[in-house]
């Protein structure tokens, strides 16, 4: 029988690693045996967001969320931090090799606790697509930007990818390190919705942006150094893809953090501003931020100005 080009060329190929390679261990874990559920939620995700979201809040006032996103916030920075120690103590406390640490697919008790932390951490990127459900509902639709997006959708099939395949090993670094940067985003996003009070002492908000391209330029090197060590277990392939992954993260931070604080520092009277998570990297600290209060405050001048006028 004459074998088609399917069934011998790449996709077979790409079809028969991804069906050999399956890691047995994380089958039956929850929202991993199937990629089928992941790309309802996305889909399901990306149709809210651009389109029946909107719609709905077009004739309706922005939701007030204070209270729900303290909670969240609140909940995102106990489990990032949770995150952090579980990858640390999976592995990364000296017990991984930096330059080259290939997947233990056994049921070794640290090759369990690193798996376990991996699918905990794709579960996390799955709730985080709420940050971007509560824009929509606040109505601050113009915060959801092409990076935005990118961000949230790429990053809970990164984390199915892991869980299915290659939960464990060289590119778990990248969990532990963005972990630790989501302990200090939402911590920022937590004390912000506090209110005017606390919002006066955000002042180290440019910070995370900084952070998030510190942090993609470890994971660059990180990864790329995989391809220059012949006998390193861990898949050249997928090093490649996280390397460029990194290296796309890099350059829309950096062209973000260029435009949001090095150039709007030069015109300070423009407004212009992209969250990317929940308040993220909104370049518009003090005016936005002052606006309720400034509002009253008007308002307040009005009526004692009404008041003058009656009195003569």
């Amino acid at each position: 029988m004459t074998e088609t080009v399917a069934d011998s060329g790449i996709f077979h190929r790409i079809a028969k690693f991804f069906v050999e390679n399956q890691d047995e261990r994380t089958t039956g874990w929850f929202l991993s045996g199937s990629m089928t559920p992941l790309i309802i939620i996305l889909v399901t995700y990306l149709y809210f967001c651009l389109y029946a979201g909107p719609r709905y809040m077009a004739k309706r006032k922005p939701f007030k969320l204070e209270g729900l996103l303290i909670a969240y916030n609140a909940i995102q920075v106990v489990l990032s931090v949770w995150l952090v120690y579980e990858g640390i103590m999976g592995g990364w406390n000296g017990v991984y090799n930096l330059r080259c640490q290939p997947v233990d697919y056994s049921r070794d008790p640290i090759a369990m606790r690193m798996a376990g932390a991996v699918w905990a951490y794709y579960i996390c990127k799955v709730v985080e697509l709420l940050d971007t459900v509560f824009f929509v509902l606040r109505k601050k639709q113009n915060q959801i930007s092409f990076l935005h997006l990118y961000h949230h959708t790429l990053m809970p099939v990164c984390g199915f990818i892991g869980v299915k395949y290659f939960a464990g090993g060289h590119g778990t670094l990248l969990g532990v390190i963005n972990s630790f940067i989501h302990v200090c985003m939402y911590a920022y996003y937590m004390l912000a919705a506090m209110g005017p009070k606390v919002q006066q002492y955000l002042w180290w908000k440019p910070y995370l942006t900084k952070m998030q391209i510190v942090q993609f330029v470890i994971v660059f090197f990180h990864t790329l150094q995989v391809q220059f060590q012949p006998t390193c277990g861990y898949p050249k392939s997928i090093a490649a893809l996280l390397t460029l992954n990194a290296a796309l993260f890099i350059y829309m931070f950096s062209m973000f953090y260029i435009k949001s604080y090095l150039r709007a520092a030069k015109r300070p009277s423009k407004k212009d501003g992209t969250e990317v998570n929940n308040n993220l990297l909104d370049c518009k600290p003090k005016q936005e931020e002052q606006t309720d209060a400034e509002e009253v405050d008007s308002r307040q001048r009005l009526v004692a100005s009404d008041g003058e006028k009656k009195d003569l």
